[in-house]
């Protein structure tokens, strides 16, 4: 059971739940986070049912590596899915623990060979070339369609070994199941999109079991294939298995890699000094710009947590049953951690960012992947002879859940 709220004065989580929050601009609620890691121990947002917020960086980590305590069941999004829909699609990967998620990681990690991998990096340079190729030729204005979203989909759509005549179908689907995930919505759009969201995943899973049953009678040499024909203790993944992990990748892969090339953008942007240093050596400086633009615009803005055992953390007392919320975005921007945290510094070490997870059993797959695709395409995009920049302030999408962009308008600085 959920604790109530403490009693004191004015609720310093209130906040966090009040509708709207999520539209203000990053730093009002950057400013709001920092008055919260400022209070000694874990606050209570009233928000629905409620939830405890862990605001600073040890938090987050610690809380990250007791999944035996804070247990991603029976979901890591708000709200929490619904029986109905986990039992007609299957339980993704973050919302698993203990044995099923070892199991089913163990699976997907075995999948993930050398040559694979070896495979997907060299596809992400040449992609990476294409999409740049395309852009110089038709000088489009709108970055994230022209540029952020193609690279993440297109890799993984290849490394998958997804047919060409399925990919504009499963980028629109993608965009439908994700667009409203964290939005305040009037009570007839909760009602009324939420089906066309589900309707989405369904037909994105229905697809690729399609393939995945086509691959198991003729494999080939993709993800899919490695999957469903694993034999890791004598299991495969399965089609509704496939499906979730599946879905995974496309909405968590696509769209957090996707928004953090785009915040990217705007960062290098806006910060001419070290877009300078960065152009002066990239090889030098790239791994820790791409580290700095994700800790900088972390992606996934929180995960949620469901208390399974007693923990006393920072002086609080958690029980069974209570909602905590994992704050990446305010965890990356802790004072005791990143000394001037709202700096954009790509020099910046250690970066001991938790763009992709806090550590533990849950860490990010497909951290090292996401890293090599915004390397390959900031490479490509920055040293070619034409200069690119952002134009205004990206529109963002005001999620609680990621830090989701849906447009940017860009410009060429020589024609």
């Amino acid at each position: 059971m959920t604790l109530p709220a403490p009693r004191q004065g004015k609720d310093p989580g209130r906040e966090l739940a009040e509708p709207g929050f999520w539209l203000q601009p990053p730093a009002h609620r950057l400013a709001a986070f920092a008055r919260l890691r400022a209070i000694d121990s874990p606050v209570f947002v009233p928000e629905g049912a409620g939830h405890w917020a862990l605001v600073r960086h040890a938090q987050v980590q610690e809380a990250s590596r007791l999944p035996k305590v804070f247990a991603s069941a029976p979901g890591v999004t708000t709200p929490e899915p619904p029986r109905w829909v986990r039992a007609l699609f299957g339980d993704s990967m973050v919302n698993l623990d203990g044995p099923d998620h070892a199991q089913l990681r163990k699976i997907v990690q075995r999948a993930f060979t050398p040559r694979l991998l070896a495979a997907a990096e060299e596809d992400i340079h040449t992609v990476a070339a294409r999409i740049v190729d395309d852009v110089l030729a038709d000088r489009p204005d709108e970055f994230v369609s022209a540029v952020a979203s193609r690279l993440p989909l297109e890799v993984i759509c290849n490394m998958m070994g997804i047919p060409e005549r399925y990919r504009a179908e499963i980028a629109d689907r993608v965009n439908h199941a994700s667009e409203n995930i964290g939005v305040e919505r009037g009570l007839a759009a909760r009602l009324r999109v939420p089906g066309r969201g589900l309707r989405a995943l369904a037909r994105m899973q229905r697809m690729v079991a399609g393939i995945g049953r086509e691959r198991r009678k003729n494999p080939t040499d993709d993800l899919i294939s490695a999957l469903v024909c694993a034999n890791v203790d004598g299991q495969a993944l399965g089609a509704r298995q496939l499906g979730a992990f599946f879905s995974l990748l496309m909405v968590a892969g696509v769209e957090t890699t996707r928004n953090a090339i785009t915040h990217g953008l705007t960062l290098l942007t806006d910060n001419p000094d070290q877009c300078d240093l960065l152009l002066s050596d990239f090889e030098k400086y790239a791994d820790g710009a791409v580290d700095e633009m994700i800790r900088h615009s972390t992606p996934i803005i929180q995960f949620r947590r469901t208390v399974a055992a007693e923990h006393t953390l920072d002086g609080h007392l958690f029980r069974p049953g209570d909602k905590v919320v994992l704050y990446y975005a305010s965890a990356n921007r802790d004072e005791a951690v990143f000394p001037d945290p709202d700096a954009f510094d790509i020099t910046r070490s250690p970066n001991p960012h938790l763009g992709f997870g806090g550590g533990g059993p849950h860490f990010c797959l497909g951290a090292h992947l996401a890293r090599v695709e915004m390397k390959a395409l900031f490479r490509e995009l920055l040293t070619r002879p034409v200069g690119l920049r952002a134009v205004g302030l990206p529109d963002l999408a005001g999620s609680n859940f990621d830090n989701r962009v849906r447009s940017l308008k860009f410009a060429f600085e020589r024609p």
